[in-house]
């Protein structure tokens, strides 16, 4: 292409006769697949794109300059090489931008290793059945969900939540395909086959995410739909109606002129910069936010999330661990660690989760034949005997049922009284926890636009206020059975008033909630079915803090749309009046079509590196 620009810069001085031919022979090279592709375009009713647009300016220019004799044909040759150069460029971003999210999200596993006569066999993970044993050796993704059966390792889970900490697996643990085992080799049964599994969930849930266009993109493209065919009709005007008036007035048609001037004003036209760039910029802006573990499902909801006003949150399991941890230990004389180990022994044998959350805290295993005469007391609690004492664990009632005096906890919790041998040891506060960073996160959404949180839970109204003043929301609703979030949500949709409504939930028990808001936000969703079909943007771990970078996101997005659009508007707008006037020429032309298409789409790409 280069050569055939040097052969062109020598043919000036020599004579038409000669030039013409070699000048031909350039432009062939240069402009072959911008002529291949209008000429396909034209085939197939498809012509006011900008391959014709530039076509038809190019040849009319070398026709003119032919025609004219003092024309200049090298500028027909070097209007279709900047052009050439625009779409290099263009492709080299596009091919970037796609590189990255490749990379981010090149999660897929190229095979699953199982055993065969004593040896290891690499398969085809689609192939592979459900309750097959893979083995997954250091160093290997994690071809197919499945729960570890022999074995431990660290896990590096970056890929999918962006979280560059690793973590530790072990023997009974569920693991999800498209981590990496990191250090041991582990034996996994398959739960799922290959198509079902989260790598392909989530790699299907990318590539589908160009489909959902955004308001933006889908106004550009009825934009361009309209807008082609009205430069292309005003170009035919421009070229016919001036010269038409001067032969009736009496003056010099100017043909050569006008067409020039016409020819001229289609390059400008071409809306290149903003059906490229817009797209781009929402491509790059879902890429963004796949790397740091945040799948959004299409731009469309990039656009709406940039909206949102009022976010409501589930409380347990999205802004709390969802898990009972012991909180405080009250009134008691002997040492946390003794008043711990009563009450984790005298409560070994139930799966009740408060049972398993002492006994978590206790933190040491636990010797069942140290504890005998275990009786559970349904709706008190339960009595044991541990060595040799007699142990009472449970609420008020127990205590009142044994005759013991106790003290009453004004703290939001499950409180747990502990009796020995008919004697008061005190009291064991047990809670669901804030996780922690919700209370970073309510403040961060404030901080990037939202006007109001609120907190949703089926919890008794003394619990959902202290959980409400340690995150720093003003706004909840206590005690609601599942079916009333519904209710709520649409309620505070018909408050909501210029803006959009988020809801946040863990995706489970929360999919009629995340269906109905203007945008449902799943946490902590690795593995989760429900979660992926429910929502619209899919958080790959727990932390609540990637929903205020959700936005700040979605808004940097947006706000690189809006640059683009008004930038390539008003210098095509500004250079087809001069256009018009004959003020612009090829050159001017080329700077707005190739040039602003260039600068809008490096800007599209800008929030790929963005490390805001």
């Amino acid at each position: 292409m280069f050569t055939a620009l040097m052969i062109a810069g020598h043919l000036t001085k020599m004579p038409l006769w000669v030039s013409g031919p070699l000048y031909l022979i350039c432009y062939i090279i240069i402009g072959y697949d911008i002529l291949r592709k209008a000429a396909l375009g034209v085939r197939n009713g498809r012509m006011l794109d900008e391959n014709f647009l530039m076509a038809v300016a190019t040849i009319g220019a070398a026709a003119l300059a032919i025609y004219d004799k003092s024309g200049d044909l090298s500028e027909a040759v070097a209007v279709m090489l900047f052009y050439q150069i625009g779409e290099f460029f263009q492709g080299l971003a596009v091919g970037k931008s796609r590189k990255n999210i490749a990379s981010l999200m090149d999660i897929r596993p190229d095979h699953a290793n199982i055993m065969q006569d004593g040896k290891l066999v690499e398969a085809d993970p689609e192939e592979i059945e459900v309750g097959t044993t893979i083995i997954v050796q250091p160093g290997e993704k994690i071809p197919i969900d499945g729960l570890i059966i022999k074995g431990s390792s660290v896990l590096d889970t970056s890929a999918l939540t962006g979280e560059s900490v690793p973590r530790e697996a072990a023997e009974g643990d569920e693991v999800i395909s498209g981590c990496i085992n990191m250090s041991g080799v582990l034996e996994v049964k398959t739960t799922k086959p290959f198509g079902e599994s989260t790598v392909s969930k989530i790699l299907e849930l990318v590539e589908e995410s160009t489909a959902k266009k955004s308001h933006s993109e889908k106004f550009i493209t009825k934009f361009a739909k309209v807008y082609t065919p009205a430069v292309c009709g005003s170009a035919m005007a421009l070229a016919v109606l001036p010269p038409l008036v001067n032969l009736l007035t009496g003056s010099a048609a100017g043909w050569a002129t006008w067409i020039y001037r016409a020819l001229t004003f289609l390059v400008i036209s071409c809306p290149c910069a903003l059906v490229i760039s817009i797209p781009l910029s929402f491509f790059s802006g879902i890429g963004k936010a796949s790397r740091e573990g945040i799948l959004i499902k299409g731009s469309v909801y990039l656009e709406a999330l940039a909206q949102t006003k009022t976010v409501v949150f589930d409380k347990t399991g999205t802004l709390t661990k969802g898990v009972f941890e012991v909180s405080a230990i009250h009134h008691s004389d002997l040492a946390d660690e003794k008043l711990l180990e009563y009450a984790a022994y005298a409560e070994c044998s139930s799966s009740h989760p408060i049972s398993k959350s002492l006994q978590r805290a206790y933190a040491k295993d636990l010797d069942r034949s140290r504890v005998t005469d275990i009786k559970e007391i349904s709706g008190h609690g339960v009595t044991a005997v541990f060595d040799g004492d007699r142990v009472a664990v449970g609420n008020g009632k127990l205590m009142k049922m044994l005759s013991v005096e106790y003290i009453e906890c004004h703290h939001t919790g499950t409180v747990i009284h502990v009796a020995v041998n008919g004697e008061y040891c005190g009291h064991i506060v047990i809670a669901d926890m804030p996780k922690p960073h919700s209370k970073e996160a309510i403040a961060g959404l404030r901080q990037t636009g939202v006007n109001k949180v609120v907190m949703l839970t089926g919890d008794r109204d003394a619990a959902a206020k202290k959980a409400a003043e340690d995150l720093g929301i003003t706004d909840y609703v206590s005690e609601l059975l599942p079916d009333a979030k519904v209710s709520e949500v649409e309620k505070l949709l018909s408050q909501n008033k210029g803006g959009n409504l988020a809801f946040v939930g863990d995706g489970i028990n929360d999919a009629p909630v995340l269906s109905r808001a203007d945008i449902g936000i799943a946490m902590g969703a690795m593995g989760s079915d429900a979660a992926i079909e429910a929502a619209d943007i899919v958080l790959m771990d727990d932390d609540p803090l990637k929903i205020p970078r959700a936005m700040t996101i979605s808004k940097r997005c947006i706000s690189i749309v809006y640059q683009n659009i008004v930038f390539a508007l008003a210098v095509k707008f500004g250079c087809l009046v001069l256009g018009a006037l004959g003020i612009a020429n090829m050159w001017l032309a080329i700077f707005a079509d190739v040039g602003v298409m260039i600068l809008a789409v490096l800007n599209s790409m800008r929030i790929l590196f963005d490390k805001k």
